[in-house]
């Protein structure tokens, strides 16, 4: 049992404070091929794949399909844990010297903010160690823009995590190029990313999957399956999505924070 101020009841009632530490033992516990072990700061982040479970290869789930990907590029695709605490499928995974948590959330989009929050609370993340990934409306089909901040511009999931993480919404500023390799579309090679301290904003990967003529048909597009043709694409845009993830991670690994 939790009480209101965050403090947690154990051995038949006595209170203890709910840290660092006895997070790591409840998630030690849900993920028994996981060690959870002290970082040092700046060395754990964490990305979450947006979508609605039991609702995979739809539009509106194609940052579940990234996070998939990233966790093949990992080798930690066979290590899923279902965490009852968060509300999440967690996967831990290696990266140089940094550690990354994978969170897939089983919650419906409109509430996927409550599992990011949860675990980030767990691991001692803040939100701009945290990465969505997400299906973007306003962008043609691959795609990608990674940026730090910005508004949920109506997408639901996106408001609730900036919500749960009380996460700073200011404008994107100072955008890159990036190219993709042989054989990738011109529109799946382009990408963004943002480079300068924001407090508290989350890094967030847009994945584009293109606007419906017609308001009205938003709603079908987005909880739709790709069609054939697009689902050709999908293996490009997932390793080059992948790519985005893990070259802009490695790179603030190494560096300052983005925080101040």
């Amino acid at each position: 049992m939790t009480s209101g101020d965050g403090v947690q009841a154990v051995n038949g009632g006595s209170m203890r404070p709910r840290g660092f530490l006895g997070a790591g033992q409840r998630l030690s516990r849900a993920m028994s091929r996981c060690v959870l072990e002290p970082r040092p700061p700046g060395k754990r982040w964490m990305v979450a794949g947006l979508g609605n479970p039991g609702l995979p290869g739809t539009r509106h789930s194609v940052g579940i399909a990234v996070l998939g990907q990233l966790a093949r590029r990992l080798g930690v695709a066979e290590s899923w844990t279902r965490d009852r605490h968060c509300a999440a499928d967690l996967a831990l995974a290696p990266l140089g010297d940094a550690q990354l948590v994978l969170l897939r959330p089983r919650r419906l989009m409109n509430a996927n903010g409550r599992s990011v929050a949860r675990a980030a609370e767990l691991f001692g993340l803040t939100a701009e160690e945290v990465y969505l990934v997400h299906d973007e409306l306003d962008k043609p089909l691959g795609r990608l823009a990674l940026k730090l901040g910005g508004s949920a511009r109506g997408h639901n999931g996106v408001r609730s995590c900036i919500s749960c993480l009380n996460s700073n919404v200011s404008l994107p500023f100072c955008c890159a190029t990036g190219s993709g390799g042989p054989g990738v579309p011109q529109h799946l090679a382009k990408a963004s990313w943002a480079s300068l301290a924001l407090p508290q904003a989350m890094p967030r990967l847009r994945v584009g999957i293109g606007r419906p003529t017609h308001p009205e048909a938003v709603q079908a597009h987005v909880l739709g399956c790709f069609s054939p043709a697009e689902q050709e694409l999908l293996p490009l845009l997932l390793d080059r999505a992948t790519d985005l993830i893990l070259d802009h991670i490695r790179e603030r690994s190494q560096g300052p924070s983005l925080g101040p």
